[in-house]
């Protein structure tokens, strides 16, 4: 009887124990700026994106994919960490660093063999020796191959070519892992280009939240323009592990830091802001392949699941879940909620200071809890106050945007405008079945009133257990940690550090 125990214990162990043989390759293709709906596979009409619709289609669709934050660093943050924005004090900041102490899946990657490398944008943006790193979380740059543009405003690096470079210094039998970040659909953009590619405005699907006209649906077209470049990169990529024999055995993620570069969404808690799109392809790894799934996910769970692929440990600092048993097509009863926040972005309020916001996101409702309702929550209309030197600058400058800031006062437009750059109270909730473009905020009605409860309970229990310094106590420094991004305003500064 001991010696079948012991047999049975041994089997155990050894199922989880990956062979180095075994270990998967990985590739993680990240847009920047692009929203869930924004692919094929996702129902958009006008977009053309066939490496994700294929990864979607041979591997998983994430139904309710969400970003940690919706801002550039913080996001991609939490991606390497595993961890909410919360945890990682000055990181939970854009134009910040990202302390050498927080474990990232590359570090741990590389401790286990793998060679890890970046092309594009990486971690980005900020200044990473402030926070005692020498390198780029996301690996070693791979940055010499250019290519010529179709449009003025796309950047002009080869990411696939580069991708290229990557996979030639790779040894034979060494897994690799490979961030693959553009720069596009990020802002600016060459107006028109979209109409010249043959687009039809037509078709666009307009969001509810944008007033729908020649230059909002034309501004759209041109956004397309940039995720398409982002898939063709994406679509080279994939080509390439084809051609080495590295595809069956290569996790492939394709997504986005966060949501779109118009009003209401970047850098807001809005669905169109932290929504992202979500494909994963794994042949050797996942069951069932084909699969829309549903559970609640968020891209710091990645960091997780690519550390258990490869048969290392986790590090406990991680709060993240694990993909794995989705991938095994396992029922999960603990994925009906993504948590989302915010800190400070551009810093464009007196001060330089953020706005602290968390939000819980259920199947029905959207929940956000403003620490600040007192503060702008899309920037200071005071250009004077703003790193950028714009009004409302935490909203990147568009037609769009431009078009509703000067048409704010006319019918049609102004409950718009003030959805996008007015104040907000310290509570909101969408009922998502009636208003799933989070257009009514329906805090403070009274047949709302239990749900508006649960729901502030349910945010509020997962930042206690995540250790959320502004609901547990501690330092609360957001406000005034170091800004180092471009300042443009003269006179302009973060509030010193309170000792």
């Amino acid at each position: 009887m001991i010696k079948l125990w012991n047999i049975a214990c041994i089997w155990l162990i050894c199922c989880h124990i990956v062979r180095a043989d075994e270990r998967p390759n990985i590739l993680i293709c990240i847009s920047d700026d692009q929203s869930w709906a924004h692919t094929g596979a996702n129902g958009d009409p006008v977009v053309r994106t066939p490496a994700f619709d294929r990864v979607a289609r041979e591997g998983l669709r994430f139904v309710h994919s969400f970003c940690d934050a919706p801002t550039c660093g913080p996001s991609r943050s939490a991606i390497l960490t595993g961890q909410p924005i919360w945890r990682l004090e000055e990181a939970g900041n854009i134009h910040s660093t990202l302390p050498a102490k927080f474990a990232t899946y590359t570090g741990e990657l590389q401790k286990a063999g793998y060679k890890t490398g970046y092309t594009g944008k990486g971690w980005s943006p900020g200044k990473l020796a402030p926070g005692g790193r020498i390198e780029n979380p996301a690996g070693t740059s791979y940055a010499k191959r250019n290519l010529q543009p179709p449009f003025k405003a796309i950047r002009n690096t080869d990411y696939a070519g580069n991708f290229d470079d990557f996979l030639d210094a790779v040894e034979k039998e060494t897994p690799f892992c490979f961030w693959l970040g553009t720069s596009e659909p990020h802002r600016a953009y060459e107006n028109g280009a979209g109409k010249r590619t043959g687009k039809d405005p037509a078709k666009v699907i307009v969001p509810s939240i944008f007033p729908d006209n020649a230059i909002v649906r034309s501004d759209l077209l041109d956004y397309y323009v940039e995720i398409e470049h982002f898939d063709l990169m994406v679509q080279r990529a994939i080509a390439s592990l084809e051609k080495r024999g590295h595809l069956d055995n290569t996790i492939v993620v394709v997504t986005s830091d966060h949501g779109m570069p118009f009003p209401r969404a970047k850098a807001s808690l809005y669905d169109w802001g932290s929504r992202v799109p979500l494909a994963i392809r794994w042949p050797r790894g996942i069951r069932n392949p084909g699969r829309d799934v549903k559970d609640f996910v968020h891209l710091s769970d990645l960091a997780p699941t690519f550390i258990e692929a490869a048969g290392a440990d986790v590090p406990s600092m991680m709060t993240a879940s694990s993909l794995m048993k989705i991938f095994s097509d396992q029922n999960m009863n603990d994925r009906d909620a993504a948590y989302i926040a915010m800190e400070r972005h551009d810093g464009c309020r007196e001060g330089g200071k953020g706005y602290p916001c968390r939000a819980v996101r259920t199947q029905d409702y959207l929940y956000i809890y403003n620490f600040e309702p007192g503060r702008w929550p899309s920037g200071s209309p005071d250009p004077r106050v703003c790193a950028r030197s714009i009004p409302f600058g935490e909203i990147d400058t568009s037609p769009t945007k431009s078009f509703m800031m000067e048409s704010r006062m006319e019918h049609g437009i102004a409950h718009l405008a003030e959805l996008s750059f007015g104040m907000r109270p310290a509570e909101e909730l969408y009922d998502l079945k009636k208003d799933p473009e989070q257009l009514a905020n329906v805090a403070g009605l009274i047949e709302y009133s239990a749900i508006q409860h649960a729901r502030r309970r349910q945010l509020f229990d997962h930042l206690k257990k995540t250790r959320d310094p502004r609901v547990v106590g501690g330092k609360v420094e957001w406000d005034h940690y170091p800004y180092y991004g471009r300042i443009s305003t003269p006179g302009w500064k973060v509030t010193e550090k309170k000792n």
